[in-house]
């Protein structure tokens, strides 16, 4: 699949802005979490599911890379795990509105995919390698690592759905009055 400058473009804008975001990550999770979460949303609805795809797997990167993490950098298997969940949100959103035309689609999609990448990741990586691969030194934060990795995600990706809802209606307009104008 060829990608357009307008994909490439958007792609990137959203980026920098999860970029921007991960900046405030040792902040709070809260206001990273949903960032990335809307920005991932907002590519897979304005560039397609290919982009937001590439926006999954390059965001948990930068986000290691920028506001670095003692628990990824010990069970480095957390990062393709966390890439891997993004995706799911990103595909739920993508397909259901693809099935379901009209702000139903969305809404669904982005239900669908918080509740199943929290769920992929509460239980690969809260579940199965938190607690099998977790360093001593580290075992005391486990209950505070496991509750990051499932509900928080689930609460930060419901807020970035959110985010984008309300984004996406002024959003969607401008893009269709673009198209027209083209």
């Amino acid at each position: 699949m060829k990608l357009t400058a307008k994909q490439i473009t958007t792609t990137a804008i959203l980026l920098a802005i999860s970029i921007a975001s991960q900046f405030f990550k040792n902040a709070s999770v809260y206001i990273t979490g949903p960032v990335i979460n809307a920005c991932l949303i907002l590519t897979v609805l304005s560039a397609g599911i290919v982009c937001g795809v590439i926006l999954s797997v390059i965001t948990p990167v930068t986000a290691f890379l920028i506001a670095g993490s003692p628990i990824m950098a010990a069970i480095p298997a957390i990062i393709p795990c966390i890439m891997i969940g993004n995706m799911i949100l990103v595909l739920g959103v993508g397909l259901f509105v693809k099935k379901i035309k009209g702000k139903g689609g969305l809404i669904t999609g982005m239900a669908a995919g918080s509740l199943c990448k929290a769920l992929f990741m509460g239980i690969v990586i809260s579940l199965i390698l938190i607690p099998n691969l977790i360093p001593a030194a580290m075992e005391a934060k486990m209950g505070i690592f496991q509750m990051t990795f499932s509900v928080t995600q689930l609460i930060t990706a419901l807020i970035g759905s959110v985010y984008a809802l309300i984004l996406w209606i002024p959003l969607k307009k401008v893009m269709a009055e673009e198209n027209q104008g083209s």
